[in-house]
């Protein structure tokens, strides 16, 4: 009977309840920042930040379907947002190519970067996995790796070839990570106040929609 009750409340447990997004929530507010096909607000940055960026932008913009496409093959980069954001929410909704015979599926949405990528938040995405926050940030004002990987609450991240809906909110010293329904991780100590909202290139093919900002108080 014990061991009943204790499937049932592991059950119970698992079945998160659903929320809105910010986005749904309150419609009011938001800058959508979907790049224009100029790139204007937008910069690519290698990382690591030291190295040569590919010359061929791997970004391209298709303003008639409201996709930026990254194609995943211009090595490792982050494209930032130029306006610096100190309290935040940051839309994303994303999608893989499902390519066959690809695997460990990889790519990660920034808030409250550097501008040179050297300090870095990052919800991390990939291919039903991923949804936690991990990054190079400040502990006790020494920069240093975190990673909430093994305190992710829930797995929500769709198969690659679905659409995903994200966002990443920064409010004072926290950073959460809201994926498909419920917030997934959060960061409760983040001494870094301000930075840059962007999107990872990490070898993949990945579109992206709906990117939009909000700023809090």
């Amino acid at each position: 009977m014990r061991n009943l009750l204790a499937f049932v409340l592991f059950l119970c447990v698992g079945w998160a309840a659903d929320t809105p997004s910010a986005l749904s929530e309150n419609p009011r507010g938001w800058k959508d920042i979907l790049p224009a096909p100029s790139f204007k607000h937008w910069v690519r940055v290698s990382i690591p930040a030291d190295k040569p960026l590919s010359e061929v932008s791997q970004w391209k913009v298709d303003r008639a379907k409201g996709v930026l496409v990254c194609e995943g093959n211009g090595g490792h980069e982050f494209l930032r947002y130029t306006r610096v954001a100190r309290n935040a929410v940051f839309h994303v909704e994303w999608k893989y190519t499902l390519t066959e015979g690809r695997k460990n599926y990889n790519s990660g949405i920034y808030i409250r970067n550097s501008a040179d990528a050297r300090i870095w938040h990052q919800g991390q995405i990939g291919d039903a996995s991923g949804g936690y926050l991990f990054g190079d940030t400040l502990v006790s004002g020494i920069r240093m790796r975190i990673n909430l990987a093994k305190q992710l609450i829930e797995q929500r991240v769709k198969p690659a070839g679905e659409w995903n809906v994200s966002e990443l909110t920064a409010d004072g010293n926290r950073i959460s990570f809201w994926v498909n329904g419920a917030v997934t991780s959060v960061f409760n100590n983040c001494e870094v106040p301000s930075g840059f909202v962007g999107l990872e290139a990490e070898g993949y093919r990945i579109e992206f929609r709906n990117l939009k900002l909000k700023m809090l108080p």
